[in-house]
């Protein structure tokens, strides 16, 4: 078993975590398992009150882990009871060992929620390719089940099992009304390398006690995925475990809306969609390695979908984010990047600025430019890269994170 390696905390990580407020219907309880960490939690286990309901989206990767085909099944069901989630192994490419891990695990913990299988979820991150041994949960789901609580020390420790080599925890609330009922919304989340999400982001927890029909959830959590989290990318790698799940108690006892187009979810959609993008920003801001926050806005796009692609193929240029890293303003590889997107563009159409600064436009260097304006822009901690194709409305915004030798070592020795 390796101990946990602690990286330095990210520098673009936030100055304090937020203390999250109680979520009526649920409870939580973190334990070391030993599964491949010592001197460190690795399990999270969440008790769900009956009648919650469960929403997820998942990785669109074609080798997916054994938890993430389970979760897609679970989902079928009417019920949600419990979430169990395991740092340190993935339960990925394991095959029919991977498979019984997961059958065991969701049975112990059923025995610990005292529910069905079909209502527990599970979420596992970490080494891909290792067996899981479940049965290390045996009588620690049961003692997580016994103790569990909703705090804020009960929040945090939450979010800092489900780490792997995040170096700070990730956590979220809003709230909002629904037709009059003021509703409670918490997220954790977990991710820093392998990010390039198809879907939502390596591991995302939303809770809230709000009741709203499994259809509805479904469809705000997609449209708010794609907002969020499917603009976020670290390396361009994505992971085969990505879940995001949503679980809304129903303990608010709003008003049930059966459309999720209803105006009486505005304010619901808009503190979701809030949360999802603040999760997936201290993603890109623990990115493997990082020193600087990267924002990439596309504008001019022929379409939405164009510019949302153009955008990441700026963002997961590692000659874009090398020249980041060191704070050149190198307009040239954004050019590159636009370029190799695949998509309509124009270079004597095309405008850059990094920052405020137009460094290029109309296909060549600004009249204007000044190096010492966009080397000041460069030297900050967060830097914005804009771009306009000037061919249409199309318009995507994208976040990522510079690329440093920090990630070299981090996953050179990731196994090790």
């Amino acid at each position: 078993m390796s101990s946990a390696k602690q990286p330095p905390v990210s520098p673009l990580a936030p100055e304090s975590v937020p203390d999250l407020p109680p979520v009526p219907g649920v409870r939580l309880a973190t334990a070391q398992a030993g599964i491949r960490y010592s001197g460190r939690t690795d399990v999270l286990y969440v008790g769900l009150e009956p009648g919650t309901r469960a929403a997820g989206v998942f990785t669109r990767s074609k080798c997916p882990s054994a938890p993430v085909d389970w979760c897609r099944e679970a989902l079928r069901g009417a019920a949600a009871r419990a979430l169990v989630v395991n740092s340190g192994n993935a339960n990925a490419f394991t095959g029919l060992k991977g498979r019984e891990a997961v059958a065991l695990t969701a049975k112990i913990a059923a025995a610990a929620a005292g529910c069905p299988e079909d209502a527990i979820f599970i979420a596992s991150t970490g080494v891909i390719g290792e067996p899981l041994d479940a049965t290390k949960f045996e009588g620690v789901l049961a003692d997580c089940a016994a103790r569990a609580e909703d705090g804020p020390s009960a929040w945090n420790a939450a979010a800092r099992a489900i780490m792997t080599t995040d170096t700070f925890p990730k956590l979220a609330t809003r709230t909002a009304e629904i037709a009059g009922t003021r509703v409670t919304l918490n997220g954790i989340a977990k991710g820093a390398g392998m990010i390039a999400p198809d879907m939502a982001t390596m591991l995302s927890f939303v809770f809230t006690d709000a009741g709203l029909p499994q259809p509805v959830l479904q469809a705000l959590l997609a449209a708010g995925t794609d907002r969020s989290f499917n603009c976020v990318t670290v390396d361009g790698d994505t992971s085969t475990s990505d879940t995001l799940l949503l679980f809304a108690t129903g303990r608010a006892s709003n008003p049930e809306v059966t459309d999720a187009a209803d105006p009486r979810l505005e304010g619901f959609r808009a503190a979701l969609d809030d949360l999802l993008v603040e999760l997936a920003q201290l993603v890109a801001k623990d990115g493997e390695g990082a020193r600087k926050f990267v924002t990439v806005e596309v504008g001019g796009a022929e379409s939405d979908a164009s510019a949302h692609r153009i955008a990441l193929s700026i963002a997961n240029s590692p000659l874009v984010k090398t020249a980041v890293a060191g704070e050149d303003a190198n307009w040239g590889r954004v050019v590159m990047a636009v370029g190799k997107a695949g998509e309509p563009a124009d270079r004597d159409r095309l405008a850059i600025w990094f920052g405020d600064v137009r460094v290029a436009v109309s296909g060549a260097r600004d009249p204007e430019y000044s190096e010492a304006a966009a080397s000041a822009v460069m030297r900050e901690a967060a830097v914005t890269i804009r771009v306009d194709l000037g061919l249409g409305a199309g318009q995507a915004r994208v976040w990522t994170c510079d690329l440093t030798k920090g990630y070299i070592e981090i996953n050179g020795d990731y196994r090790s």
